[in-house]
């Protein structure tokens, strides 16, 4: 699964790397966790648009916010059969924005060790995402997302069975165009990102915490 990740870059950085239509304004953040505001990329017309959107999908049917405590994650293997992601699937599909997320390593002893996977060029990427409007859990409509997760690949794999879908950057437009809607063509993008893209390295336990949000979560474990 994803449980956290983290978005440090500023919004200008944002804007140009992923070719955004409009200014997004964007506070650091360092431990970012399920039910908090997230930073999804949608299509607007034919503009990408920056949005802010709860991290928990909670779909158009519930009646309840819990719900989305248990979907912070949708499964590629089964995206488009699950009721509570097939529709989203189809038409609301987003990116959500990381530029680091984090995974926890089971030890011998029983406890759990953190670690952090980012590039290795230290940019932003896209993480695959759904979204969602829902009018019956709140006075106003409530908009919220899901982190699509595949099998890990081999930098990942020590860890956790389980990483979220990287998309690489030619497959954004086909990812966002809610008038693209061959499920086999979406399916195949849900794929393991390029292991040699990527790196990773420990870090604290105190991003178990989401209480703990600050630059210190970031520092690899052995430069403490």
């Amino acid at each position: 699964m994803c449980g956290r990740f983290s978005l440090s870059t500023d919004g200008h950085s944002i804007e140009e790397q992923f070719q955004l239509d409009t200014s997004v304004d964007i506070n650091p953040r360092y431990n970012i966790a399920p039910s908090q505001q997230v930073m999804t990329i949608v299509f607007e017309g034919r503009k990408r648009v920056g949005k802010t959107m709860r991290w928990g999908l909670i779909p158009f049917w519930a009646d309840d916010f819990k719900i989305g405590y248990k979907l912070i994650n949708a499964r590629a293997e089964t995206i488009d059969e699950k009721a509570s992601f097939k529709h989203a699937f189809k038409k609301r599909r987003g990116l959500i924005v990381a530029d680091g997320f984090y995974e926890w390593e089971k030890r011998e002893d029983g406890r759990k060790q953190p670690h952090r996977f980012q590039m290795k060029d230290f940019r932003p990427f896209a993480m695959a995402g759904l979204f969602e409007w829902n009018q019956k859990v709140s006075n106003e409509p409530v908009l919220s997302c899901t982190i699509i997760t595949t099998k890990p690949n081999e930098v990942t794999k020590n860890v956790h069975d389980r990483m979220p879908v990287i998309l690489p950057e030619d497959t954004y437009e086909m990812w966002l165009n809610p008038d693209v809607n061959d499920t086999d063509l979406l399916k195949s993008l849900l794929i393991p990102y390029p292991a040699d893209k990527m790196n990773s390295y420990k870090v604290s336990t105190l991003v178990n915490s989401p209480k703990n949000d600050h630059p210190e979560i970031l520092t690899p474990l052995n430069s403490r």
